[in-house]
């Protein structure tokens, strides 16, 4: 059915006739104003020399020079290595991470007992919502050489002779950063999957019973099919988030033996802004160029998925 465009008498008749919800959508507008595209304006310091005591209007402009700085100057070396890291665990995070929670949503919805599927959605739930540096505090203490469990176990089991310093290990920290992102996110992330399988037609699957389809073949031809929407939309938005990873669990974990490995875009913007000399200008080109990419491999992931399916964002 063709849509038909509204004229501007028609639009003034349905403000009118609609008021209220007009207006109850005013403070809407003005927060989406004042904390979304105002603070756009501060972008203008990426290609500036800012300085905090000239401001962002008073200060010089100097072009795409901090771009190139960070690029290609004497310091990219430390950007690229932020950049790649990030990349490798998202990507490991998309491997490993994300068809977990498909797999407990349909571990879930198989479960007839509601107050068995309850008690196991609560406990995986439940990681979601300890904070931070609460989980790390978990990890370090697990992993600790001298009183953690893990290490306790693996020598009593003569799967190694003495204790692994496993947080200043490189070759460990990445395995470990995704097994706890794993256990602390899978569960949560599962419940929109779960959502969507909740909506199925239970028609489909009792005529499938009557066809004397097996478990696997009912996930096969009637879950993963019908959840195949959300699975699309859920991936094109984690490959539009492939160089954001959040800097406090990686701050709280990783150490200088590890830099190599876990240092990630965000923990070089926060050295770099905060810590180091406070260069605004050039973490601001920074955080410009990963929005840039991350923009970028969204439109890439959405055309991709939109040509070979009918589900896309836009």
């Amino acid at each position: 059915m063709k849509k038909t465009k509204l004229s501007v008498a028609e639009y003034m008749k349905d403000i009118k006739k609609n008021k209220l919800l007009y207006i109850m959508i005013i403070p809407v507008l003005i927060w989406y104003g004042l904390f979304y595209f105002k603070p756009l304006y501060g972008l203008t310091i990426a290609f500036k020399d800012f300085s905090p005591f000239m401001g962002i209007t008073d200060s010089p402009w100097v072009g795409l020079d901090n771009f190139r700085e960070l690029l290609f100057g004497k310091g990219s070396i430390y950007f690229w290595r932020a950049l790649k890291n990030t990349i490798i665990i998202n990507f490991y995070g998309i491997v490993w991470f994300f068809p977990i929670p498909i797999i407990l949503a349909l571990f879930f919805f198989e479960m007839t007992n509601k107050v068995r599927r309850n008690f196991y959605q609560v406990i995986l739930y439940l990681p979601h919502f300890i904070s931070v540096v609460v989980i790390t505090s978990i990890i370090i203490k697990l992993l600790s050489p001298s009183s953690g469990i893990v290490n306790q176990i693996l020598v009593s089991l003569g799967i190694i002779d003495k204790p692994i310093h496993f947080l200043i290990e490189p070759i460990y920290y990445r395995t470990i950063y995704i097994l706890s992102a794993i256990w602390q996110n899978s569960g949560y992330s599962s419940i929109i999957y779960f959502a969507s399988l909740m909506a199925i037609s239970p028609q489909l699957y009792e005529a499938a019973e009557l066809a004397g389809a097996t478990w696997f073949q009912k996930v096969r031809y009637i879950s993963l099919p019908g959840i195949k929407g959300t699975i699309m939309i859920m991936f094109i938005l984690k490959i539009g988030s492939l160089l954001t990873l959040g800097y406090e669990k990686t701050l709280l974990l990783y150490t200088p033996q590890t830099y190599e490995v876990a240092d990630i875009l965000s923990t070089y913007i926060y050295r770099h802004g905060i810590q180091g000399a406070g260069d605004i200008s050039m973490v601001t080109a920074a955080e410009l160029f990963q929005a840039l990419i991350a923009l970028t491999t969204t439109f890439i992931a959405n055309k991709i998925v939109k040509k070979y399916s009918e589900v896309s964002l836009w």
